[in-house]
């Protein structure tokens, strides 16, 4: 398979990236300043793309390659992928479902006891050498909890599990009903934020789900409720969550995810009450080699005529 062209959009995972071109001819895009004369130049070569979360294969870039075969998706949400194009065209896609799960279920669970405990502001209240002094404030406590998800699919459901050992009442978010689901459904979103003191957000980016956060739901929150995301930046309007909280209409937030990401409102670093992290929910050595796993296993398959691994379309 060492003929085979395979386009590695963004530098993302060593171990990936060597493994790749031990396997394949591996093109890596950031290595040119100008997109367009890289694909152009490499057209006829490329049969794969291997994309991520903030890089992934947009309509033009599939046109630009027109012996596009696959596109291997190393994240499992495929918002930067135009799977109708792909179908269009007849481009196979993969993702990493499952294996990231229970890295990304940790991490919310991690936001939501940093925001409410303000773990890392007792950390750096130590670190300035002023427990001497104690005059911290106290926290408020996790267990026993309303939590809401917005999106009980494999992450919502390891997210609701791990609430459920701290005695928080449980209850969800979606398109529809999960007939086999033991936890309380909510048909309308802002009725869920009304009645959830903490909400997580854990569901895919599509149109529908495109600041799915907004203001009517921020207020039904209100002043003491605590909003996580580890799904997508845009599934919130930024803006509007940033107005809450500086004008104390949320009690905090736990962000993985932004908008317009690496970019972060500046507005945020003074607030305490806010915990940010760099999109690292699934962030772990082991995760992340099986995801790495995942994609090249469903190179081979694909170039090899065997069943995908994990198909999308």
């Amino acid at each position: 398979m060492e003929s085979i062209g395979v386009l590695l959009t963004y530098q993302m995972n060593s171990y990936l990236e060597e493994e790749l071109a031990k396997r394949f001819k591996l093109f890596r895009l950031w290595e040119s300043s100008n997109k367009e004369e890289f694909l152009t130049k490499n057209s006829n070569s490329i049969q794969a793309i291997v994309g991520t979360s903030s890089i992934g294969a947009d309509a033009e870039t599939i046109e630009a390659l027109p012996n596009l075969k696959i596109v291997s998706s190393f994240s499992v949400g495929l918002d930067k992928v135009d799977l109708d194009k792909c179908r269009e065209k007849g481009i196979r896609v993969t993702n990493t479902p499952d294996v990231l799960t229970e890295d990304v279920a940790d991490t919310a669970i991690g936001l939501v006891l940093a925001v409410l405990r303000r773990l890392c502001e007792c950390d750096r209240y130590v670190r300035k050498g002023l427990w001497k002094k104690w005059d911290f404030q106290l926290t408020t406590k996790f267990t026993g909890k309303s939590v809401g998800i917005v999106g009980l699919g494999r992450i919502g459901l390891a997210i609701a599990k791990r609430a459920e050992a701290f005695s928080c009442p449980i209850s969800y978010y979606s398109r529809s009903e999960k007939q086999d689901s033991k936890y309380k459904y909510y048909p309308n979103i802002i009725d869920l934020a009304a009645n959830s003191q903490v909400l997580v957000i854990a569901c895919p980016l599509t149109e529908e789900t495109h600041h799915i956060i907004n203001r009517e739901v921020i207020e039904a929150l209100g002043p003491k409720g605590v909003l996580v995301n580890i799904g997508r930046g845009p599934l919130v309007d930024e803006p509007e969550l940033v107005s809450a909280l500086l004008e104390g209409r949320m009690g905090g937030a736990g962000l993985d995810v932004f908008e317009h990401e690496p970019n972060v409102p500046e507005q945020l670093f003074g607030l305490d009450k806010v915990v940010l992290l760099p999109h690292v929910g699934s962030g772990t050595w082991e995760t992340r080699k099986d995801m790495a796993d995942l994609v090249l296993g469903n190179l081979e398959a694909y170039f090899l005529n065997k069943p995908l691994l994990t198909p999308v379309v």
